[in-house]
This record gives structure tokens, C-alpha cells and sequence, in this order.
């Protein structure tokens, strides 16, 4: 069935609330490579939003979840537990940047994940107030948006918030907002709006995804870190994107000097399966009371047999050092163009995170941007757009192209970004 036949029987079917991106349905994928439903060849540049870290269909991940469907494929783990969660569970403790001892447990999605991680620090401390980021996404349920800081489309038209949630300037200094501003906005929020003794948390991406791939300052991360200390704050790390060898470590806070308290994980935790995860210091993760947490799909066994697998593969095959090779061949690349295209104002991204920032006239071009993507697409390349001001692509190939495939990919993008100052 051809692509246009689908997209209007999926018109007809489903609320438009669900945004789709392209017209392209899928048939069959393998590692950075997806075929439609009318045979055409595509590479995958955005791996189903940085949760592709292995690959589609990784063998690894394949063959372990098909033994889990072998054993058993749903018990609830609160009902009937299984081994392999607990191995897990070990696997993340020994390997999440928070000090000390830590505990962890499993949910479905990465807005669950954050949603626990506010429960959880709210239990340990006693308060109820949360600061989040101007730029931030940490997902859709009702906490998720009103942490999250972009309006359209995350916000708008569903009504009021959560109260006790607020919003400071994330350090962005190519838009003006330094370290300092965004310490002294935090400041001055103690001030005017909300007492720090009554702030269970302060959360953030350490590389805002949705906001544009910016990453946190190392400055910056070092004062949060003191000024939570200082008012006995937990401090939230939301890995969701950034985990699991994308930005060239682990996990994204292992590029700073300190550490969160708690951190939360989805997305590439188990290879296209869905698992999500919340590792703490095992005194705040032990607040909540028995049954305060869970949920009857939380830790899924097929998902932690994945996870399982993803861990294994990102050791074995040095998806770390990949990373961090892919990242900077694209970003050279990139550079390149510079001279020809002075429509590129920023290339930035630690690891393979990485982003390229367009104006146009000096000011932010969502048009432009739009048409590289669109340029890419006709030419077999699947891009994203991120950003405050749509003016942001992001790279999230898998980690594990093929040399040959990402060379072809670089190809296209650079023939994309040329034919779009011509459109």
C-alpha cells in the first residue's frame, strides 16, 4: 500500500493531538537504515528520537528479547518478580553517576520516570516545590508539561498546571542568557516567588534535547550543585535523552565534576523496547512507602531482557569511544561548509549529540531549517527538528552505522543544506 493511501487512513483514524512528522510509513528496519511501506531506502538520522542508540534490531537485543517471550512475557513485577529486573536494577546501580549507595526502580516511559522522580524527592524531603529550566522537555503527562519550559504544542490548550513548579532561564549565551544571569534568576526566583526551604528539587537535562542540544556549562553545573547542597535541594538529572553512550560517557553527567542525586532514564535504556528507569541514593529512594511506586507494566519483562542486552553491547562493541568518533567526523563535516553557508551559526553537541543552529538575516529560521529537513527527506534522510525556535536540527543516528552508510548520510546532508539557500 502506497505512503498517501496510509496517511489518510491514518487521518481518519487517530486525533491529529498525535503530531507525525513525515508521511513515511515504515515497513522493515535494520541498524541506521528503514525501508517504507513502498520499498524506498531511507537513513535513519533521528533513531525514533535517541532511543536507537544499538540500532534498530539489534541481534543482541533481538535474541534476548525472543528467549524472554520463551519464558514469560507479563507477571507484574509487584505481583510475581523476576531475576533479571534485579540484575538490572544491580547493573544500573554500579554504573549511574550518584554517589554513594543506590537503588533503583522500572517504569514504562521517560514522563513516568520523571513523574516518580518528583514523588520520590517530594517523600525524602517533605516539600513540594520544583524548579525546572526555560527550554526543558520532561514529557507530556501533567507534571511533565508544567515542568517542561516550551509552550506550543506541549501546553497549549490543556489548561492549568501543576502548581508549585517554576521556571529559570537555562545559560544558553548564544541567546543571550549567561551563567551567571541564569544563577542569578534562580536567586532571585528565592526572592521573589518561592522559598528554597520549600524546594523538594531542581531538575534539568544536563544537554537540553527538545530546548535545542544545549549543554549545561560546566560552570553552571558546579553552582547549581553548591546551591543545592546549600538548601538541602535534591538535584535531578533527566537522562532520558542523553544516556547511554550518546554523548560519548554513559551517561552526560559523567562530563561534569559533580553529581545528582537522583537521575532519570528512558528512551536508549533498552534498544526500541519501552523501560524506563529512576536511580538514586538509596536513602531518598527508599522514602516513599511500600506501594508509593510501581505500575503494572513498570519493568516490563521484555523490556529488562533488552536492557539487559543494550548494556552488553554498548561494553562490547565501544559504543562510548564511537561516539565520540562519529561526533566529531560529523561535526567537522559540518564546519566545513561554514564558509558557503553562513546560514550555520552554531555547531555544537558533546559526543554523537549533535546539533547545527540556523539564522537567517541574524535572527533564528524555522523556514530554513525546515527546508534542509525536507531537502534531506527527498534525498533518503531522515532529520529532526528541535529548539525553542524550530531552528535546530539534531543528529541521533545509532551509534552503530555502518562507516560506509554515515559517509553516504554526510553526503546528503551537505547536498540538503546547499539545496535549501536555493529554495
Amino acid at each position: 500500500m502506497s505512503n498517501a493511501d496510509l496517511e489518510a487512513r491514518r487521518k481518519d483514524a487517530m486525533s491529529r493531538g498525535v503530531g507525525v512528522q513525515t508521511q513515511i510509513f515504515a515497513e522493515r528496519a535494520e541498524n541506521a537504515e528503514v525501508w517504507d511501506s513502498e520499498g524506498k531506502r531511507y537513513i535513519d538520522f533521528a533513531g525514533g528520537i535517541a532511543v536507537l542508540n544499538t540500532g534498530h534490531r539489534h541481534p543482541k537485543v533481538i535474541a534476548a528479547v525472543k528467549e524472554q517471550i520463551d519464558r514469560f512475557t507479563h507477571t507484574c513485577h509487584q505481583v510475581l518478580p523476576y531475576e533479571n529486573y534485579v540484575r538490572l536494577a544491580e547493573r544500573l546501580n554500579t554504573i549511574v553517576p550518584v554517589p554513594g549507595e543506590k537503588k533503583t526502580i522500572f517504569v514504562t516511559t521517560g514522563a513516568e520516570a520523571v513523574e516518580n522522580a518528583i514523588k520520590i524527592a517530594r517523600a525524602a524531603t517533605g516539600r513540594q516545590a520544583v524548579v525546572a529550566f526555560t527550554g526543558a522537555f520532561h514529557g507530556r503527562t501533567f507534571m511533565g508539561m508544567a515542568l517542561t519550559g516550551k509552550v506550543v504544542p506541549y501546553k497549549v490548550g490543556f489548561g492549568a498546571m501543576p502548581g508549585d513548579v517554576f521556571h529559570v532561564p537555562f545559560p544558553v549565551p548564544l541567546h543571550g542568557v549567561s551563567v551567571d544571569q541564569s544563577i542569578d534568576a534562580l536567586h532571585y526566583l528565592f526572592k521573589a516567588d518561592v522559598d528554597p526551604k520549600r524546594v523538594a528539587a531542581i531538575i534539568l537535562e544536563p544537554v537540553q534535547g527538545e530546548g535545542g542540544f544545549y549543554e549545561a556549562p560546566r560552570e553552571f553545573m558546579s553552582k547549581l550543585r553548591a546551591i543545592c547542597d546549600e538548601h538541602g535541594i535534591l538535584l535531578i538529572a533527566d537522562e532520558v535523552q542523553t544516556g547511554f553512550a550518546r554523548t560519548g560517557k554513559m551517561f552526560a553527567m559523567e562530563h561534569h565534576d559533580i553529581a545528582p542525586d537522583l537521575t532519570t532514564m528512558a528512551k536508549s535504556l533498552a534498544g526500541g523496547f519501552p523501560l524506563a528507569a529512576v536511580t538514586g541514593r538509596a536513602e531518598i529512594m527508599d522514602a516513599p512507602a511500600p506501594g508509593g511506586l510501581g505500575g503494572t507494566y513498570g519493568g516490563s519483562p521484555l523490556g529488562i531482557a533488552a536492557a539487559n542486552a543494550v548494556l552488553d553491547v554498548i561494553e562490547e562493541e565501544g559504543l562510548i569511544d564511537r561516539a565520540n568518533q562519529l561526533g566529531g567526523r560529523l561535526k567537522q563535516h559540518l564546519a566545513s561548509l561554514r564558509d558557503d553557508v553562513p546560514e550555520i551559526v552554531d555547531i555544537r553537541g558533546p559526543g554523537f549529540m549533535n546539533a547545527v543552529e540556523f539564522n537567517l538575516g541574524g535572527k533564528p529560521s524555522a523556514e530554513f531549517t525546515t527546508n534542509v529537513r525536507l531537502e534531506a527527506q527527498k534525498r533518503g534522510l531522515i532529520l529532526l527538528i528541535c529548539g525553542v525556535y524550530g531552528n535546530v536540527i539534531r543528529f541521533l543516528s545509532p551509534i552503530t552505522i555502518q562507516d560506509p552508510v554515515f559517509t553516504e548520510a554526510l553526503g546528503i546532508l551537505d547536498e540538503s543544506i546547499r539545496a535549501a539557500r536555493k529554495a
